[in-house]
């Protein structure tokens, strides 16, 4: 009686207090926001940018030493050089500060016929560089635009055209366009002031693809907003959650006496069904050592008769059978490893069921009892193919097993394990 009194008052402290918390979540709850509000209050990919990272690149260059490179500065028949295939590699460093040290390696053929520093050059030749540069990205000064990065720069490098090998001052000014966080479109252009000795001064312009590894990434100034404006709102719902939780508590409370009713009745429940359980595992394990110390059927050699010897050892089987009417008994029949495995196969089924017919002739259902060959893959001893052993090692794998079984949702399962 005391029980369903508590359980009373447990019903009504929860539906009580229940009903206060409604009233307060209905209170406080804010006005629900658009899809297109949820949308802009979470951080995407855009919200973020690179502000470091190494970057490789490949691409072409082209070569103007035509020494007339501000006239006529649109024409490119006789002036421009180039190679049909990829002529640039360049791999860099750039920091957050907007700096970038970068090294790059051109190759370039000085085509016959074309100008260069105003002559017609009478063959091919090669033309060979090697620049360093420091770069800056204007984005640090113009704002990030994300996808559009235009930098200039500076450096010095080695030049090898027109026959001759040059020291060069270097100046660049170009622009990057991305694609994504990695991948990318590089052009610039770069004007070579020759030191230390005649050789000319000349234009090279580049494009190619880059791609950026072991990047990092920070939010931007609008990520940032949208990022404050986010902690404001988690905060404003932290508050409402807390004006919320004297009323969950006591829900919480009335809900936990309600539990430990229900507790103690389940533990009542299962301690009884743990003792039915003791006793079943009990019986369970004396089934199963009866039937480990019942004697076992080995066959002659290249046999699958019983002889009268064999009717005495399964009349025990037949007997533990009638004890235990629940039980259902897989025969296990095996062979040793001497002859073909298929052979081997087919023989362990007979035997298995020779023993199986005579159990059921001895008035066990066949329900209850099936056979099944293991042909040689069960050996006990190590006397497998290509091992010698003697003829007694040999009939120790011919033994026909015994195991108890029970059907679990249509599938035959071990009890043995």
């Amino acid at each position: 009686m005391k029980s369903y009194v508590i359980s009373a008052i447990a019903i009504l402290l929860i539906g009580t207090t229940s009903f206060y918390a409604q009233e307060e979540i209905q209170s406080t709850e804010p006005d629900s926001l658009s899809m297109d509000q949820q949308e802009e209050l979470q951080l995407t990919a855009k919200d973020s940018m690179v502000v470091s990272s190494w970057m490789v690149g490949l691409g072409w260059n082209f070569i103007n030493d035509s020494g007339n490179r501000l006239n006529n500065i649109t024409t490119t028949k006789n002036m421009y050089n180039a190679v049909a295939f990829p002529s640039r590699i360049n791999i860099g460093r750039y920091f957050r500060s907007g700096i970038g040290l970068e090294a790059i390696v051109t190759y370039n053929k000085y085509k016959e016929g074309n100008i260069i520093d105003g002559v017609v050059n009478p063959e091919d030749k090669d033309y060979f560089g090697f620049d360093t540069r420091f770069s800056y990205d204007l984005n640090k000064i113009f704002g990030q635009t994300g996808w559009f990065d235009p930098y200039v720069g500076v450096g010095a490098g080695y030049t090898y055209a027109n026959d001759l090998s040059r020291g060069t001052y270097n100046a660049v000014i170009g622009f990057r366009t991305w694609f994504s966080d990695r991948w990318g479109l590089d052009f610039n252009s770069t004007g070579k002031w020759s030191f230390g000795n005649e050789a000319s001064n000349h234009l090279q312009h580049a494009v190619g693809v880059v791609y950026q590894f072991k990047i990092e990434k920070e939010l931007t100034k609008k990520g940032r907003e949208k990022l404050a404006l986010i902690e404001a709102m988690d905060a404003e719902a932290k508050r409402v959650n807390d004006s919320l939780n004297a009323a969950l508590e006591a829900e919480a409370a009335a809900a936990a006496l309600a539990e430990r009713l229900a507790r103690e009745k389940e533990e009542a429940r299962l301690a009884a069904e743990k003792s039915a359980n003791q006793e079943a595992i009990a019986l369970q394990k004396q089934k199963m050592d009866e039937l480990g110390n019942l004697n076992k059927v080995y066959f002659r050699f290249d046999s699958s008769y019983l002889v009268s010897s064999d009717h005495a050892k399964l009349d025990e089987l037949v007997a533990f059978m009638n004890k235990y009417p629940d039980v259902i008994i897989e025969v296990k029949g095996n062979a040793d490893a001497r002859g073909e495995a298929k052979y081997n196969q087919w023989l362990s089924q007979r035997r298995a069921d020779r023993t199986v017919k005579y159990v059921v002739a001895s008035g066990i259902s066949s329900d209850r009892i099936y056979g099944k060959g293991y042909g040689e893959t069960q050996i006990s001893n190590g006397c497998t193919d290509g091992v010698r052993c003697t003829s007694e090692e040999h009939r120790i794998n011919r033994i026909t097993d015994y195991e108890m079984v029970e059907e679990v949702m249509g599938n035959v399962v071990s009890l043995n394990k």
